[in-house]
């Protein structure tokens, strides 16, 4: 009986030991998953509103996770806004402007910190598979800015020498695919590049399950020209475009699928979100931002404001919709809370959105966001329900013949000669100016812009920036 007593005894000190060990274990820090599209309209996503596309993986995920109305892309074109994510900057603070290029000979410069790195310093394995638009040089690759795989292109899918229907219309080289830092191949036919990114990125989660990741998937599509594997031609209400946008979230659901499969479901962040607006002036080839006015190209709000969700069931509460403003740039530091990352050495312009996302919080995490293109002109600003535009000029295609089948059609420019001001919150299409009847936040914005330009500049009014940066420049040994 004594015996037994004793080995009663001995199992419960060990199960106590076994259980106090397992409650002193430390969690392992979440996994990040950035899933990233090109030139997809705020109304791409059945969640967001369209009517002739079904999305059941994003809406799935915006049913398990928090869906953003108010979240704006850092720039309304390619390089960028991707250079405003992975940096937490606004492009123009680190000299990031506009789509680079073939015929580009900067980049993202080495001393910047992007995602990748900011992870990879807490133990992360990190990829990419997907369209770069950073820097095509080498020093310039994603292997060389935190980065372990990568696997896709190095800029747009139309920056080669034919198109579908044109003809040859640009002087750069073959459309390059890579593996880390080697061309492996060269893209015409592209139809196959949205299952091969899924592929990859579905091998990377099985291959990393036991350790930290940061697998990031900037999809080429739907910029144009658009291609679509026959998995889903012709098998939306929407065309083309539609067939693409039912792929991407083909591949969402493929990841999603994946996290769970290998029980990393509860502790990873999924975020899905787009660079900017649609391309319009390509017809029945571009997306829709309805009802936000105007789209890429353009600080209206069609132009940067994007579907965004983002799932994260350790810590985020299902099913909420938040209207509160965030960009971009605010996505590095919310990251870096979450994972409890050092913030880069370098000034940043964004703000963890971390409360505003858990709804603990209804203030905006930044008192203003300031909208530029081109070449650093400042071309409005939000600030609350407020959406401030200083004079400049803009194209459109209201009134225009819209292209169609890949053909763009012309857009018209318009000189926007006055300040204007809209109510976002209420007028969502920016309809109404009031500017006239609140010369108070005019005002108030105006001085919000003016500090602003001390340090970022605004080349519209010929001013520089105290704070801005260099890009990184071709070192010619580096080739």
């Amino acid at each position: 009986m004594i015996r037994y007593y004793c080995i009663v005894i001995a199992f419960c000190l060990l199960s106590c030991k076994e259980k106090t060990t397992e409650q002193e274990k430390p969690k392992s820090p979440p996994n990040v998953v950035l899933i990233f599209t090109d030139d997809q309209g705020y109304q791409d996503v059945g969640v967001f509103g369209s009517p002739d596309i079904k999305t059941p993986h994003l809406d799935q995920m915006a049913a398990d996770g928090v869906k953003l109305t108010s979240y704006y892309a850092a720039q309304a074109v390619c390089s960028a806004s991707r250079a405003g994510i992975l940096t937490g900057c606004y492009p123009n603070r680190i000299g990031i402007h506009n789509a680079l290029g073939p015929d580009n000979t900067h980049g993202i410069n080495d001393t910047e910190t992007t995602l990748a790195e900011m992870l990879k310093d807490k133990g992360y394995t990190t990829a990419i598979y997907g369209k770069w638009h950073l820097g095509h040089h080498k020093q310039f690759l994603p292997t060389r800015h935190g980065f372990d795989e990568w696997f896709g292109i190095p800029y747009s899918n139309d920056m080669w020498p034919f198109h579908p229907q044109q003809g040859p219309i640009f002087n750069f080289p073959d459309l390059p695919l890579y593996e880390n830092e080697t061309v492996i191949d060269t893209l015409v036919e592209q139809s196959q590049l949205t299952t091969q990114i899924t592929e990859r990125s579905v091998d990377f989660i099985k291959r990393n399950k036991d350790n930290p990741f940061f697998l990031y998937v900037p999809h080429p599509q739907p910029h144009v020209p658009l291609f679509v594997s026959d998995k889903f031609k012709g098998k939306s209400e929407r065309g083309l475009y539609g067939d693409v946008i039912m792929e991407i979230d083909w591949s969402v659901g493929q990841i999603m699928n994946a996290l769970k499969e290998n029980g990393l479901e509860e502790n990873t962040i999924v975020i899905f979100t787009s660079d900017n607006g649609p391309w319009l002036s390509y017809g029945n080839h571009a997306g829709s931002a309805l009802p936000l006015r105007e789209g890429k190209g353009t600080a209206w709000e069609g132009g940067q404001r994007e579907p965004f969700i983002m799932k994260y069931p350790a810590k985020l509460k299902a099913g909420q919709e938040i209207n509160a403003p965030v960009m971009a740039i605010d996505i590095l530091p919310t990251i870096a809370e979450l994972t409890d990352s050092q913030l880069p050495d370098n000034i940043i312009d964004g703000k963890s959105a971390w409360k505003v996302l858990t709804g603990t919080s209804e203030e905006p995490v930044q008192e203003a966001y300031f909208f530029y293109y081109r070449v650093n002109e400042m071309f409005g600003v939000r600030s609350g329900k407020w959406k401030l535009y200083f004079p400049h000029r803009y194209r459109t295609m209201d009134g225009q013949e819209p292209g169609e089948d890949g053909l763009p059609g012309e857009y018209r420019w318009i000189d926007m000669e006055d300040i204007e001001l809209y109510d976002v919150e209420n007028d969502i299409s920016e309809t109404k100016n009031v500017a006239a009847e609140h010369p108070e936040v005019v005002e108030r914005i105006k001085l919000l812009a003016n500090e602003m330009r001390t340090r970022l500049g605004d080349s519209l009014l010929e001013l520089e920036g105290t704070e801005t940066r260099e890009p990184g420049r071709l070192d010619e040994q580096a080739l």
